[in-house]
């Protein structure tokens, strides 16, 4: 009777029962290689720095429309420094499809306002505008740094790095004492911060001068000694507000990583560091790292632009294929973070169906939320495909789901590929406390999604 158990029920084990010591040292050598790009990764105009960075240190070279394209051929395409997308050119020909593998590089967090700068009460601030679902609660009295770019008239772009340097100044929203905190204290969470409200303290001493506004006027003078700006260039500014944490490991046995960005620069990082490390692809191999994943893939940095379309149609056109056919025989890991099952918070989980942590790459037939909306829910060919080539490959992968049916869900950038003719599925790295300033992963999941992509390029 256990025989038959074996061969007939499906059974899952933590994945520290299944590798052996030399995979444990190469899931930790991976984690450091993506500690430091995610510490270093504040912004998707970072991140697309950093992984252009990397790609030309592999072999990559700027995509020009025309270029002859050889098999082995490592291309990159940056889409105005807020998105990016790498080829490798394979084997076969792209009339026979690509392997896709697409996340997204933006995070939520806090933008300011593009007239931001304000004093009240001989304090100076600057008000936001948050991006993405945040839990504004959390964003209060935690260290957050400045990063972004400032375009000056005269197409000047000027980068602001501010508070990411030892012995930078930070910045910080503040809170109601609990001494005087009755009535704040009756509301609920999310009413007890409101979006008005996240207003970053940034100076307060006055300048030397008389007249209105001197905190106003000392912090203006100080950024316009260090970045020659006045306060008519925040118009066209885009500035962040992010926290200001290194991402480190988490736990006595330093299993896990915990971090601002994980959503979605984990699997960012697991399909840049696939797309340099493969060889010889036999169909042509695609990275996609995508901006506006957190408010609705919009814009012409997001995947419901014709950003990829151009691309794709062009490297079609070197070798006189049809785009159209390319992407009916194309399949894409959408890989996007899934949440992982907290033992704190178990009556929202359905743990059959839920991820864990250490038990890998985790596998969403279907995102969206509630009655499977918003969703591209791949097909049973596509899911037994990915078992089929994990398998092979010794990835260490479970099912995966947003928790409960009626208690919520998610969407990613999944449901515009599959609508380009793609098959498409949703895999990636299960996180804990999603979307908040310090996110957390487990170092084994981190290095199997990493494992699954490189897998799925390199499948024959």
């Amino acid at each position: 009777m256990d025989d038959l158990r074996t061969q007939l029920f499906y059974t899952q084990k933590n994945g520290y029962d299944l590798i052996g010591p030399e995979e444990h040292v190469a899931a930790d050598n991976y984690c450091r290689g993506y500690i430091e790009f995610l510490n270093d990764s504040r912004t998707e105009r970072e991140a697309v720095v950093n992984a252009i960075r990397l790609a030309e240190a592999a072999g990559f070279v700027p995509f020009v429309p025309g270029m002859a394209l050889a098999p082995g051929m490592k291309v990159y395409s940056s889409n105005r420094g807020k998105a990016l997308m790498l080829a490798v050119i394979g084997q076969r020909s792209l009339s026979d499809g690509t392997v896709i593998a697409g996340a997204h590089i933006d995070s939520p967090r806090l933008d300011l306002k593009q007239i931001p700068l304000y004093e009240t009460d001989e304090l100076c601030y600057l008000r936001t505008h948050y991006y993405g679902g945040i839990k504004k609660y959390q964003w209060v009295t935690i260290p957050l740094e400045l990063h972004g770019v400032v375009a000056l008239k005269s197409g000047e772009l000027v980068d602001v790095r501010l508070g990411r340097e030892p012995g930078d100044p930070r910045f910080v929203i503040t809170d109601l004492l609990p001494h005087l905190a009755q009535d704040q204290m009756k509301k609920t969470m999310a009413e007890g911060i409101t979006g008005e409200g996240l207003n970053i303290i940034i100076g307060s001493v006055p300048y030397a001068d008389e007249g209105k506004d001197r905190v106003k006027l000392a912090v203006l003078s100080v950024l316009n000694d260090m970045y020659g700006i006045k306060e008519e260039d925040f118009l066209s500014a885009e500035l962040t507000a992010v926290p200001a944490f290194d991402a480190c490991e988490i736990g006595l046995d330093r299993s896990m990583i915990g971090g601002y960005g994980h959503d979605d620069r984990v699997c960012a990082y697991a399909e840049l560091k696939a797309i340099l490390d493969v060889e010889n692809p036999e169909r042509t191999c695609i990275c996609i790292l995508a901006d506006k994943e957190e408010i609705g893939s919009e814009g012409v940095s997001g995947m419901q632009s014709q950003a990829f379309d151009t691309f794709m149609a062009d490297l079609c056109a070197a070798q006189g294929v049809d785009v159209r056919r390319c992407f009916e025989k194309s399949f894409c890991l959408s890989a996007d973070v899934t949440a992982a099952y907290d033992p704190l918070y178990a009556d929202v989980y359905e743990m059959t169906n839920g991820s864990k942590f250490n038990y890998g790459m985790g596998i969403c037939k279907f995102t969206g939320a509630r009655g499977k909306s918003g969703t591209s829910d791949a097909s049973a060919e596509v899911v037994a495909y990915l078992r089929r080539i994990f398998d092979k490959a010794g990835v260490i992968w479970q099912l995966s789901e947003m928790g409960k049916v009626d208690k919520g869900g998610g969407g990613t950038i999944a449901k515009f590929m599959a609508n380009r003719n793609i098959d498409t599925i949703d895999a990636g790295v299960p996180v804990m406390s999603m979307h908040a300033p310090f996110e957390l992963v487990a170092k084994l999941d981190c290095y199997m999604t990493y494992k699954g992509v490189l897998a799925a390029y390199s499948d024959k």
